[in-house]
């Protein structure tokens, strides 16, 4: 089992003010594999006058050291990349083989996006008689997640560095492993001590007293959309930016006129994909009525194909739910949802045969569903789908946007037009036509309560920077 039990603040590993032990379990097995400390204000303190103290000079660094250094940190991260796949895998459940070309590769694609972005970015330029001067907003909180951690991490933490900001970091406590190894690419690229500091620590303790720092001027938070409004409320006295990306109930909209094997397919395994825990899956399937009936067959017969297996197996599988919590939580949603009233037409309640062991759960779906039923509408963030049938164009853009969420949209139709024209109507942030992919270099964000602000790519530096006119 490793001792993670010490914070990176000020570039020195050292240990917290005071010791409050908290496991880290392997999901696929449950056995215990880590051991971190869930720090306190205090270590927040600590790290925010590193951060604080390392802004005064790295706030005013060329753009030549920072690229200098994004390459430094490109660099040692690939040194470590299957080092960090292994950690992701570990200690949230991925698929080894998931973990390595998916999750993994997100800190590679994000540094690399920042640094291409950092090289073109305009940081001054002259409108009317004022001199227009982006700079960096200065010490970033950032709190982040368990479901896809170095992503979420890295694309928060490389453009702020891009930018000349400083970071005081709190990863999930459930998932920590991976930003401990971040942490130590950090170190290896050589940045200046307290430009990176790594807290771990719960909501509660951490995430709250980064919230309502009087010396740290932003935060970004990547969770649920419950969580995102208390760190908005906690911020609020300091009137400190705040940057959310939250949750999703994404709609897939499947017209009649598809290859309707291939693109309910998609769909299915879209939305199984890291057992169901991705912000953006496409969680409501919306299929019209004149092919419905043979969409649910399919779903039903893909998601029952879907393989299940440990996290440390090679192949093309999904792993476990990443706690028992989250496992429950995802059952007593399936409960709620057949007790609703909607058909269980694949998976269901208990654990996959054969799995007595780790938080597994069935890839299941339902159909005969309405979009106000509350498996429609909330978040379950697990291997779960809901069939939903609409009439025509106009309906599937009303069901479509008839959610609290508007973080992703997926339309389907060889019709371009008509896609377009769909895609125009989607109160989404982001919108995939026919599955189109998502690059790195393409904003990433929300629409209503799925958040605000956008990351990624160039997109994501405007969160860190101030806009200075200076008229003459």
């Amino acid at each position: 089992m490793k001792n993670l039990s010490h914070f990176y603040i000020n570039g020195q590993w050292v240990f917290p003010e005071k010791a409050n032990d908290f496991i880290v379990e392997n999901p696929s097995n449950e056995r215990q594999i880590g051991i971190i400390s869930l720090g306190s204000s205090v270590d927040v303190d600590k790290a925010v006058t590193a951060a604080r103290n390392a802004f005064n000079q790295y706030g005013h660094s060329s753009r030549e050291e920072r690229i200098a250094l994004l390459e430094k940190l490109l660099s040692a991260y690939m040194n470590r990349y299957d080092e960090m796949a292994q950690a992701i895998s570990q200690e949230m459940g991925a698929p080894i083989d998931f973990a390595t070309a998916a999750q993994a590769d997100c800190g590679r694609g994000h540094i690399q996006t920042a640094l291409d972005a950092l090289k073109d970015f305009e940081f001054e330029h002259t409108s009317g008689n004022a001199t227009i001067t982006h700079e960096p907003i200065g010490v970033c909180g950032f709190i982040t997640p368990w479901n896809w951690p170095i992503n979420q991490i890295v694309c928060k933490v490389a453009p702020a560095l891009a930018t000349g900001c400083t970071v005081v970091l709190k990863p999930s406590e459930i998932a920590p492993l991976s930003a401990h190894v971040f942490a130590k690419i950090v170190d290896d690229a050589g940045y200046p001590a307290g430009t990176f500091n790594l807290v771990n620590g719960d909501g509660m303790g951490v995430g709250s007293a980064i919230s309502s720092h009087q010396d740290i001027d932003m935060v970004s938070f990547t969770g649920s959309t419950r969580a995102g409004s208390l760190i908005s409320k906690a911020a609020a006295d300091t009137v400190k930016r705040v940057a959310l990306e939250l949750g999703g109930k994404s709609p897939n909209i499947i017209f009649d006129d598809v290859d309707l094997e291939a693109m309910v397919t998609k769909g299915v395994v879209g939305c199984m994909e890291n057992t169901g825990q991705s912000c953006n899956a496409p969680t409501r399937m919306l299929v019209q009525e004149s092919v419905y009936d043979e969409a649910v067959k399919i779903a039903t017969r893909v998601a029952n194909d879907i393989k299940i297996d440990s996290a440390d197996k090679s192949g093309n599988h999904i792993g476990p739910l990443v706690s028992k919590a989250h496992f429950d939580k995802v059952q007593s949603m399936i409960k709620e949802a057949i007790e609703s009233g909607a058909t269980l037409s694949a998976g269901g309640l208990g654990k996959p045969e054969g799995f007595e062991l780790g938080h597994f759960t069935k890839p299941t779906v339902f159909s005969n569903v309405n979009n106000k039923m509350n498996i429609a509408q909330e978040e379950v963030f697990g291997p779960v789908l809901v069939i939903i049938p609409f009439k025509d164009e106009q309906e599937a853009i009303t069901l479509a946007n008839d959610s609290p969420y508007g973080l992703a949209a997926y339309i389907n139709t060889p019709d371009e037009t008509k896609a377009s024209r769909v895609a125009r109507k989607m109160r989404a942030g982001m919108v995939r036509i026919n599955w189109a992919s998502h690059h790195y270099t393409s904003p990433f964000g929300g629409y209503k309560q799925s958040g605000n602000g956008r990351e990624w790519g160039v997109y994501g530096f405007d969160d860190y920077l101030e806009v200075k006119a200076t008229s003459r």
